[in-house]
């Protein structure tokens, strides 16, 4: 069973890229790649929680090194992206889980906040891809994994411009996949539903609040970072071969609730 397992989702070998691994959903999902059998680069702009985050990984046995940079600054990320292909080589696995989500009310948002928060959810994903993906087909084979949102489909209270980079995101992927699913890169996106992440700090500090959104669940509770650690191993495994183009909403039944 073990050799039946390994053929369809070891990833040995294997190298991913992941943005915002340093905390949240992006930590867990590299620690999960990494413990499947990737090289892991974590992309992130504090260097303080990268390199927490790569000694924690190494202490699980996870080959795994950091690049400090801000998402938001192209040129920094383009420099980023060529180191971060230096260390172990090109990848073959790109997780886009770093995201900011400012929330002013729509009618006070600045054109500051929406070009940041564009910069970070939006075109970094696309410049990633567009260093990555076009090798990764070149290769003949390749994973892209991008992080959404339930606001790729619905609104949520001041977040609009969040919901728009999200839905973008959401695109983007479809529009990656018939670039280079025909060269062997599948390219899905996963949407969480309410997690327990930093980012969502504020809405589990009111615990009536949070309650209230495990109540909207299927399944009677709010996410964890844990919970994505499976289904990303999956999307960047040989089991997904034939996958592509999809978000996939993990969020305990929230969305079909």
């Amino acid at each position: 069973m073990t050799a039946y397992l390994d053929e369809l989702f070891s990833l040995a070998g294997r190298v991913a890229v992941v943005t915002g691994g340093s905390s949240g959903i992006g930590r867990v999902i590299a620690e999960a790649l990494g413990r499947a059998g990737a090289r892991v680069v974590l992309l992130a702009r504090r260097e303080g929680p990268l390199a927490d985050a790569v000694r924690e990984l190494a202490a699980v046995g996870v080959e795994a090194t950091y690049v400090a940079a801000d998402l938001a600054d192209r040129a920094a990320l383009r420099a980023a992206a060529d180191r971060a292909a230096q260390v172990y080589g090109e990848p073959d696995i790109l997780v886009t889980s770093a995201g900011i989500n400012l929330r002013p009310p729509l009618s006070t948002l600045t054109e500051s906040d929406w070009d940041t928060i564009m910069a970070v959810n939006l075109d970094a994903p696309f410049l990633l891809g567009q260093r990555y993906g076009p090798t990764m087909a070149a290769r003949g084979w390749g994973r892209i994994i991008n992080l959404v949102s339930q606001q790729a489909v619905r609104a949520f209270g001041n977040s609009g411009a969040y919901g728009v980079s999200k839905g973008g995101l959401a695109a983007l992927t479809r529009s990656q996949a018939e670039a280079w699913s025909r060269h062997g890169v599948c390219c899905n996106a996963i949407a969480p539903g309410v997690v327990r992440t930093p980012m969502n700090a504020p809405l589990f500090a009111d615990p009536q609040r949070a309650a209230a959104m495990a109540a909207r669940t299927m399944v009677g509770r709010n996410g964890e970072a844990a919970d994505f650690a499976g289904l990303a191993v999956f999307l960047a495994s040989p089991a997904c071969a034939y996958l592509t183009g999809q978000t996939i909403f993990l969020d305990g039944g929230f969305s079909s609730a």
